[in-house]
């Protein structure tokens, strides 16, 4: 009879890779074979390993280890969304970054993937109307990873954020699916007014480093904005936005700008 990890991780290619590379590493750097096995190789499921990642990059003395974990074990199991949009994220950070070789890379070592899975357990937390406890994953995120999400904002699958310093998104924010950006970024409102005051990004957007994205405005799919550029008008479909106030200055220039990564535009 197999083992219930050794099943499961016949059943997911993603788990079974992560688990590979990690035996891999262990050959050639067994110094971090305690990290390893507590971190990825003793959990039967990729779900597991967030579960407890999560516990132990927010545990403080104000909220325990092991509540984290249990409350994180109860959102993955009760919403596999949760688990499908990790390895959608999974997959993004090792298609997109250069500087990503292997899938253990981001579950390890790259705060903005560990701070998008730690958002999304917050936000579980929201729509089951606890409010407050997600508020304090938002607290605790943006004091472990440097990063800011509201819990009530809304993103999609297949999210990559490289270096992920100074993120801002706000409350009412909307990020469509396979949207990359870099540090610094803030998708915010322009003032004290209350409502649906935060941007809407399509899917497929690129935004650049320093980026500021301000109001309740609309960019549009497949969109790149420059790095810091700061956009507070709608913006249409595949156009390229630079400066201050950010405006059209070309097409797209591809089919998928979150994908190719390209920030350069002609004069």
């Amino acid at each position: 009879m197999l083992d219930p990890k050794t099943k499961f991780r016949a059943i997911d290619p993603v788990w079974t890779k992560v688990c590979a590379e990690a035996n891999e590493v262990i050959l050639t750097e067994p110094l971090l074979g305690a990290l390893l096995h507590s971190g990825l190789l003793h959990h039967a499921s990729l779900e597991r390993a967030l579960a407890y990642r999560f516990s132990l990059k927010l545990a403080s003395g104000e909220m325990s280890e092991q509540i984290l974990r249990e409350m994180a074990d109860e959102a993955y199991a009760s919403d596999p969304d949760l688990g499908q949009a990790a390895r959608a994220d999974l997959a993004a950070v090792f298609d997109r970054d250069p500087a990503c070789h292997q899938l253990i890379q981001p579950l390890l070592f790259f705060k903005g993937y560990q701070a998008v899975q730690a958002y999304r357990v917050g936000h579980w937390l929201w729509r089951q109307g606890r409010a407050h406890m997600a508020y304090f994953v938002q607290m605790r995120v943006s004091e472990a990873f440097g990063v800011d999400i509201h819990p009530a904002a809304k993103i999609g699958r297949g999210i990559m954020i490289d270096h992920a310093h100074s993120i801002v998104i706000g409350e009412t924010a909307i990020v469509g699916d396979n949207v990359s950006m870099l540090h610094s970024v803030t998708l915010g409102g322009t003032g004290k007014e209350d409502g649906d005051r935060h941007p809407k990004i399509g899917d497929g957007v690129l935004i650049g480093a320093g980026a500021k994205v301000l109001g309740n405005i609309t960019i549009g799919h497949c969109t790149r904005i420059a790095a810091g550029s700061v956009v507070l008008e709608d913006v249409p479909p595949c156009k390229t936005v630079a400066g201050v106030p950010a405006r059209i200055v070309g097409e797209a220039g591809c089919a998928q700008p979150s994908i190719s990564m390209d920030h350069n535009f002609a004069d």
